[in-house]
């Protein structure tokens, strides 16, 4: 099956530091692809590189078999890649509707007027926030978290970039939270999925990349990649991963 995405040889340098170290995996259409490892390892910043908040120094990044590196954010979501972010970012004067008509401007096939705002309102009701009148700013955390995913699913997008989405919640909105991931899935979409929830990871998705300081050092089911010596090292420390070697 032909790859929805595809990175290959990608890297990102700040300076003397290498975020994104010759970084290379691909997303077939309806996967769920993990990208995890330790903090600071290079997750964000490849999404952002995959969005168009960032270009890449080297590699490709291909997105239904066209290069996307280095477009502009609103070029490549037209294109069907939408995403959330690790620290939430939503128009906070605006209320929850129009938080998502602004969205719905930015997909493909845009939607104005009263088919935007019944479309918002589906969307709203999608994510849990149905008849939701409250001003962005106005919304807890987690309400936030949905509204931005809201916002993101305006795009109808074929590939969904979610960064630590499902972080923060307590048991009963995680699980709903991997129903409703799972169920994008299940509509079409693929998805990249940054989280740091292993129970999020063990059940939802289908292949794991692992990366830390940069580059990628393990990849496969999420079973065989967590019980990796290399990803435990990564994530406990090098005395860990050595322990997990003995002990298999």
């Amino acid at each position: 099956m032909t790859a929805i995405l595809a990175l290959d040889g990608v890297t990102r340098r700040f300076g003397g530091l290498v975020a994104v170290d010759a970084l290379s995996f691909s997303v077939a259409p309806g996967e769920i692809v993990g990208l995890i490892g330790p903090n600071g390892s290079g997750k964000s910043t490849a999404l952002n590189l995959i969005s168009g908040a960032l270009a890449p120094d080297d590699g490709a990044i291909l997105f239904e078999g066209a290069p996307i590196a280095g477009l502009a954010p609103h070029r490549i979501a037209r294109r069907g890649v939408a995403r959330t972010f690790q620290l939430v970012r939503v128009l906070p004067s605006l209320t929850c509707v129009e938080n998502v008509v602004a969205g719905l401007a930015f997909r493909g096939d845009r939607l104005w007027g009263a088919a935007a705002e019944r479309a918002a309102r589906e969307l709203l009701a999608r994510v849990g926030l149905a008849d939701e009148t409250r001003a962005a700013a106005e919304l807890t955390y987690v309400d936030q978290k949905r509204l931005e995913l809201a916002r993101a699913l305006a795009l109808a997008p074929k590939l969904l970039l979610l960064d630590e989405w499902l972080s923060g919640l307590n048991p009963t909105e995680l699980q709903q939270g991997i129903a409703l991931v799972r169920a994008l899935r299940d509509d079409g979409s693929a998805i990249v999925l940054v989280e740091h929830v292993m129970a999020a990871i063990r059940s939802l998705c289908d292949r794991c990349v692992v990366m830390s300081a940069g580059a990628k050092i393990a990849e496969g089911a999420p079973a065989a990649v967590l019980a990796d010596r290399a990803v435990i090292a990564a994530y406990l420390g090098e005395d860990a991963g050595a322990e997990a070697a003995a002990d298999a």
